[in-house]
């Protein structure tokens, strides 16, 4: 029987919720697929820091480096984000050290508009086309959100004759940086996957005025010529965000750096008609051509501190990145297309979370959290 390791750190909000959810699933799977997991949950975010004074504590990362794949819930409580410097917040301390400590560089979210949930995308059917079936890949560990220098100072501001003026005023800071190589890598991924997919792949920068993405145009450009096969177009990011509202279906692979990738996955999450909807896996090492050996998997979503406890939050997110992870990092497909059918028969018997219901539509059977892991489980079952 195989065996997998796993750190489950289920966070703050509705991240424990979900995760539970997920936890059941994944059970269902080990007596289905004759498999085994060996769940490590540790604490981390807010729940890290009021358990050990930080947002990922030392045991915690201990734990992820002795296991083969990191599930993740959720982190961040905004009401508490004034009571520590911002370097400890847990979307920084946490989730971003997770990804630069493990050099997560590649960062998976498919966009998929399930059939029956038209009514949950605010696109008129007109614009939905063909269908809307996107993967978004996203450079997870270069770009703003890692340059350096980082940092907010305060500067005096001077009069035209050279004078000192009366006001203090303060600068922020951040450095937008990204090589050859960083760009070379995710670039493959991406066009890996679109291989695998309707080999077609939109590169996304801002090439008309930015020095990176110029950068970033020339690499994916000569990479391109390795992947023959698929059809590579350039598109600023601009036009990539409109293009997204006119027309969704002409995407198949969007291929973007981090903060980027991070504003048009969420965007293209709407249309899909809820991020409760959307999963996301963050990978790394890979070895030799049984591809990706390491990852952290989580809802595309955030912590949601608003609705947690109620039984109202939509697991399918957290379920799917479950799937994302037999799928890259335990390479069993077959149990991660079983989880993919089940939630599909699920929203195409009805069953909806309050994210999701078309309060117009009768057929619409209205269900909680705990209710909606069940329902994944009867039909993966």
């Amino acid at each position: 029987m195989k065996k997998y390791q796993v750190a489950v750190l289920a966070g703050d909000g509705i991240g424990p919720e979900i995760m539970t959810e997920a936890l059941k699933v994944l059970r269902a799977v080990e007596k289905k697929f004759g498999m085994e997991f060996d769940f490590q949950e540790r604490p981390v975010g807010w729940a890290g820091i009021d358990a050990a004074g930080k947002a990922l504590p030392e045991d915690t990362l201990k734990t992820c480096t002795e296991v083969d794949a990191i599930l993740f819930g959720a982190v961040g409580l905004p009401g508490r984000d004034a009571t520590i410097p911002k370097e400890q917040r847990p979307e920084r301390a946490a989730l971003l050290a997770l990804r630069k400590h493990f050099e997560l560089f590649a960062n998976l979210r498919p966009v998929r508009l399930y059939p029956g949930l038209a009514h949950s995308c605010p696109l008129k059917d007109s614009r939905i086309g063909s269908g809307i079936d996107i993967l978004v890949m996203r450079e997870l560990t270069g770009g703003l959100y890692f340059g350096q220098p980082k940092k907010t100072e305060e500067y005096v501001e001077v009069e035209e004759d050279g004078t000192k003026g009366k006001r203090t005023l303060l600068r922020a800071t951040d450095t937008m940086v990204i090589d050859t190589e960083e760009i070379e890598r995710i670039a493959h991924v991406g066009f890996k996957a679109a291989r695998l997919r309707h080999k077609k792949l939109a590169s996304i920068d801002k090439a008309n005025v930015l020095e990176n993405g110029i950068l970033w145009r020339e690499v994916v450009t000569e990479v391109a010529k390795m992947y023959p096969d698929v059809q590579l177009t350039h598109v600023f990011v601009d036009n990539a965000a409109m293009q997204l509202i006119l027309n969704p279906s002409q995407f198949d692979v969007l291929l973007c750096e981090n903060m980027f990738g991070d504003i048009l996955s969420d965007e293209a999450a709407a249309l899909a008609g809820s991020l409760g909807l959307l999963p996301s896996a963050s990978l790394g090492e890979t070895s030799g051509q049984s591809g990706f050996t390491f990852g952290l998997y989580e809802p595309a979503g955030g912590s949601a501190p608003d609705i947690a406890g109620k039984n109202i939050a939509n697991p399918l997110a957290q379920i799917l990145s479950a799937a994302m992870m037999l799928r890259y990092s335990f390479k069993e497909e077959a149990a991660a297309k079983a989880i993919d059918s089940a939630v599909e028969k699920v929203i195409s018997a009805g069953w909806r979370t309050g994210d999701i219901c078309c309060e117009e539509d009768s057929r619409d059977k209205v269900i909680g959290t705990s209710q909606m892991g069940d329902a994944v489980v009867a039909a993966l079952e």
